[in-house]
């Protein structure tokens, strides 16, 4: 795809800024580099974007991203003419506003459709055949052919259903797909510690354990991505210097032990703050995020390490 830098010298740089996704580089690089369009399943904060945008930025290409909702229609991102000269000048190429699937065949860019389950079907259908001609055809303004480099890529998390569709079979045959899921807790560890720079293994590790537990708790039916172990991270650091309290060196314990109170009501109030808004809660409970969190908390910090107690 470039003349520049190989495949394997474009894994080596990407992998390089992205912690932990190896195999899912090496499928994404080579779906991308064999010419195929590509559909990426998963939760959020999977890297899914991160991977793409290293990826582009490596090649450079750009990458243009719209968000799949019921306001796609195909003029939203084929494009359109722009009212007031189609008024002075009538319908010409000149006067054409071109949409993001117009400027990615282009400029043989990636557009990254996210939702793409939650895209109008017309607008999907216009993406079936930029993808299966290269070209499109678009009234008053010609054929645009696609550069060489041009992919769609989608993505869509399969556990969220609400305000999606089904796609059709003609859809998934166009579409190599690609199952991407969260990281181990070690990997995620090494994506806080890179996104915050923080140097406090203690609260990196206990952000993570926290985030992964609304993963697992049977009243949470889609728990929090690392990007929640981010922010928990970074709350409970300026949480603790407005309060003057000292974070505690010890790291790598679970469950954690003998941690003073004040810092576990630090991580307490900074979860709630954190992770409440990223937790989606059983429609047949009725337990409060907040709620639940505590006793994600409590599991943490009391509950196992009295049970990990000796004696």
């Amino acid at each position: 795809m470039t003349a520049v830098l190989s495949i394997a010298d474009v894994r080596r740089r990407v992998a390089a800024r992205v912690v932990g996704r190896d195999r899912e580089l090496d499928l994404l690089l080579a779906a991308v580099a064999a010419g195929r369009d590509l559909l990426i399943e998963g939760p959020p904060g999977t890297s899914k974007s991160t991977l793409l945008g290293a990826i582009t930025a490596e090649w450079g290409i750009p990458m243009l991203f719209v968000e799949g909702n019921a306001d796609l229609t195909p003029a939203r991102i084929v494009g359109h003419h722009n009212p007031s000269r189609v008024l002075r000048e009538d319908y010409s190429e000149d006067n054409f506003v071109p949409g993001p699937l117009v400027e990615a065949m282009r400029s043989g860019g990636f557009l990254y459709v996210e939702e793409f389950n939650r895209a109008p079907e017309d607008t999907l259908n216009t993406l079936l055949t930029a993808m299966a001609e290269r070209r499109i055809a678009i009234p008053r303004v010609g054929t645009v052919t696609a550069a060489p480099t041009f992919r769609v890529i989608a993505s869509m998390n399969p556990y969220d259903n609400v305000g999606t569709s089904r796609l059709s079979t003609s859809v998934h045959d166009r579409l190599c797909r690609l199952a991407v899921g969260y990281q181990d807790a070690e990997a995620e560890r090494g994506i806080v510690a890179l996104r915050t720079e923080s140097d406090s293994a203690r609260v990196i590790a206990d952000a993570v354990t926290i985030t992964r537990a609304t993963r697992e708790h049977e009243d949470i039916t889609q728990g929090s991505s690392v990007r929640g172990a981010i922010d928990l991270t970074l709350v409970a650091a300026r949480l603790a210097e407005l309060r003057e309290v000292t974070i505690p060196v010890v790291a790598d314990i679970d469950p954690p032990r003998d941690l003073p109170e004040d810092y576990q009501r630090v991580m307490l109030d900074a979860v709630l703050v954190a992770l409440s808004g990223r937790i989606h809660v059983d429609e047949t409970s009725d337990a409060t995020p907040e709620r639940i969190l505590h006793e994600i908390w409590e599991d943490h910090f009391v509950l196992r390490p009295a049970a990990a107690a000796p004696g």
